[in-house]
């Protein structure tokens, strides 16, 4: 067939269809009929499947919504621990996830607890697919545990209590595994940084907490993106969510937070959504119902909950501050976690960018020596693109960096201390210790700096002024709200109007408009059945359908001009109000530095004095397997980095020790980590001492030469570092180790806690 984009310039002033650039171009007139009879039949047949789709999904919508306990989780599942039951009574439940049939689970191995976001939807996206979280932790062998909610609040229930509730159900699941390691906890999105606020209050119930795409500093970010993080100020603050869930009757919508969601881009959300299903519709139906189940489960808050929320963390940020306490004093403090925290990001995500997720390490620690010195273990993985939902949703990002997140779970829990970033690359066929790794891709850990955090962008002073204008603008327009309008507005609520204003939402009603028992809607599924039964696609190469397809570019690039129009115009106008000097002084923000680092205590600062003194004054003790710790510290440090393969089979070689528990390795690690950072050279030859004849230190080389070449062919300084090991160890055994002997490191290590430059 003749391509019609070629048709000669002579034909143009006789193309009807020439003053539209995605006009297709006809050499012979009679292919014009030939060709649009075949498109107008197969769009109006997609158009039929198209509405029966949207039938589906009305009907969907309403099976979901009539149920209390509504869940998207594909995995079967048992309710353990009703939070009803509890003293202070919450929506939440936990339940044990039943594996797989084919699904080889160890009881003896680390849990993994799923905690699904609330965020305006139902529970179960951890588990929405088999290539999931829930999945990755069955296939790796690990118990699994769900935390999820009901559609309805619990009367007078406060977000404290959600949290109260889930020490609860942690100290459940410690009770049915007291020989295992402390769980995995999987906070997404909102739940995140909710599990980590329990995590603060009860440390000795976690093992690893894992936050993807958690914003724990909502005001951090860069200019030209990240709009939402404006849309607080430019609504004058919190009042407005007060006064809706006042119309609510005491309860928040949460379609109003996927409303949010829809305009950040309001091209998928207006055409290429439903576009998609139309232009596929024989293929695309069953994969759209199955993410619309989910989007469309809406769910309920009571309005104390949500207000606390916008109140103290996304207008006020305080969590990163540590300016939020329970009701009986307790203050929410990071540092307080002492177990991993496990931060997973992308580049591509606008509701949870890396700033966001990422920025309280900049606010909490002065430097990575800071975060060594607290004995704090911090890893973040970024993701080159993924938006904000396939971070926790999607099949290809489960099957890649939440599997090695499963897999590496236990090597995290035992790295030094120190900040890292995670890096996945796909295994390649005959690499060295591929055995060692029962999956696809590969993971190291990459030590990093401050500064590396920094390079993702950060607000400037004058940014952190605008912000906290908007909080103190905020906390005036509810009080004037509470004090002026609320009396009126309560007592013109009901829960009668309430349901009805629910009903009439746009986000509500786009499911409901198109169900079944519409009367509209009662010749949709018999018609349907009769289009597939004549269905007749046009030809793929039919000029009419690349007409369609350039229109609908057309159109996805008309509403992303406008979205981008539409953020700078809101970006400019927020900085125009809240950046003005004028209107900062009038709501008293002056000061400078109106984010300033979190401080330690005089008390903080003498336990970590007294905690590096400890490891000082035990350099030369351990054995044979303290000095192989040792010793591959030592080694791997030149890389600076650790490639999951090294740890595997430094794992094989503990694993022999039957004394060993996962807690003592912890502690032999980070031991031997501070020895070699505070007295490089009195560590090294301290070997001596620990493996102190010939056949412990050919072990030690043997075992350390093992983990090295587990990796592949070494980098040249790990190289000249094994070599300085066997110069070491074949020095005869002195009966006293000297802190003045001869240097094998080329830097003095910086004293651990002591304050460094900004830069460090």
């Amino acid at each position: 067939m003749t391509d019609s984009s070629q048709a000669a310039p002579s034909d143009k002033a006789a193309d009807p269809f020439s003053a539209f650039t995605f006009a297709p171009k006809f050499e012979d007139p009679t292919r014009f009929f030939s060709s649009l009879q075949p498109y107008v039949v197969d769009a109006l047949q997609r158009s039929a499947l198209l509405m029966d789709v949207l039938r589906q999904r009305g009907d969907e919508q309403a099976q979901m919504t009539s149920r209390p306990l509504a869940t998207v989780l594909t995995f079967d599942h048992e309710i353990l621990m009703s939070g009803a039951a509890l003293r202070k009574p919450i929506n939440y439940a936990l339940s044990r996830v039943i594996p797989p049939a084919d699904a080889k689970i160890d009881p003896a191995k680390r849990p993994v607890v799923i905690v699904d976001p609330r965020a305006g939807q139902g529970p179960g996206i951890g588990g929405f697919h088999a290539a999931s979280e829930i999945g990755d932790a069955f296939a790796a062998g690990h118990p699994v545990y769900f935390i999820g909610f009901s559609a309805e609040p619990e009367p007078d229930q406060t977000f404290f209590d959600v949290v109260e509730g889930q020490v609860a159900f942690f100290e459940r699941i410690a009770e049915l595994h007291p020989n295992s390691p402390r769980p995995l906890a999987v906070g997404n999105c909102q739940a995140g940084y909710q599990t980590l606020m329990v995590a603060m209050l009860r440390p000795d119930l976690f093992g690893p907490v894992l936050m993807p795409g958690s914003p724990i500093s909502y005001w951090q970010g860069v200019h030209g993106k990240n709009p939402m993080r404006y849309a607080g100020g430019l609504f004058g603050g919190s009042w407005l969510t007060e006064l809706t869930s006042d119309l609510g009757h005491g309860k928040f919508d949460g379609a109003y937070l996927i409303s949010n969601f829809d305009n950040l881009n309001p091209a998928n959300t207006l055409f290429g959504k439903l576009y998609n299903v139309y232009k596929n519709v024989d293929t695309e139906g069953p994969r759209f119902l199955g993410f619309e189940k989910w989007w469309g489960d809406f769910i309920l808050m009571n309005g104390a909950e949500i207000q606390y929320l916008v109140d103290k963390h996304f207008i006020g940020d305080k969590l990163a501050r540590g300016e939020i306490a329970t009701e009986d004093g307790r203050r929410f403090d990071i540092r307080n976690v002492t177990s991993p925290i496990i931060v997973f990001t992308s580049l591509g995500d606008n509701i949870s960018p890396p700033q966001q997720t990422l920025g309280w390490i900049l606010d909490i620690y002065e430097s990575v020596d800071d975060i060594r010195a607290q004995g704090k273990v911090i890893v973040y993985c970024i993701d080159p693109k993924v938006g904000h939902l396939a971070i926790f949703v999607s099949p290809k990002v489960a099957l890649r960096e939440h599997q090695a997140f499963m897999q590496t779970m236990d090597i995290i829990d035992v790295l030094p201390p120190g900040l890292y970033e995670m890096v996945v690359t796909p295994k390649q066929e005959g690499e060295a210790g591929a055995d060692l790794v029962d999956s696809e891709f590969l993971a190291r850990f990459e030590t990093r700096t401050l500064d590396d955090i920094r390079a993702f962008g950060r607000n400037s002073a004058e940014d952190d002024r605008a912000f906290a204008a908007v909080e103190r603008v905020s906390e005036i327009n509810r009080a004037m709200y509470k004090a002026v309008l609320q009396p009126l507005i309560r007592s013109l609520a009901s829960e009668q109007a309430a349901a009805a204003m629910r009903a009439m939402n746009p986000v509500r009603a786009q499911y409901t408009l198109f169900a079944s028992d519409k009367p509209w809607m009662a010749q949709v599924a018999g018609a349907a059945e009769r289009v597939r039964a004549a269905r007749a696609p046009a030809a793929p190469d039919n000029p009419f359908l690349l007409m369609q397809e350039q229109a609908a570019q057309a159109i996805t690039a008309f509403w992303d001009g406008f979205r981008d129009t539409r953020d700078q115009f809101e970006e400019k106008l927020f900085y125009a109000i809240y950046g003005s000097p004028l209107v900062q002084a009038m709501v008293g923000v002056s000061d400078d530095n109106v984010r300033p680092q979190r401080a330690k205590t005089p008390g903080e600062r003498e336990a970590i004095a007294q905690t590096m003194a400890r490891y000082r004054a035990d350099i030369d003790k351990g054995g044979p397997f303290e000095a192989m710790l040792r010793a591959v510290m030592f080694v791997l440090a030149a890389e600076r980095s650790l490639d999951e393969r090294s740890a595997f089979a430094l794992g094989r070689i503990a694993s022999k020790r039957a004394d060993m528990t996962e807690a003592d390795l912890k502690a032999k690690v980070r031991h031997q980590f501070f020895a070699l950072q505070l007295d490089p050279e009195h560590a090294l030859r301290s070997l001596l001492v620990m493996a102190p004849d010939a056949a412990s230190r050919k072990t030690v080389l043997g075992e350390v030469r093992a983990v090295v070449a587990a990796a592949g062919v070494p980098h040249p300084e790990t190289a000249r570092r094994i070599g300085v090991l066997e110069q070491i160890l074949a020095t005869p055994a002195p009966r006293a180790v000297e802190a003045s002997a001869a240097p094998v490191i080329e830097a003095p290590a910086k004293k651990l806690g002591a304050p460094v430059s900004p830069k460090d």
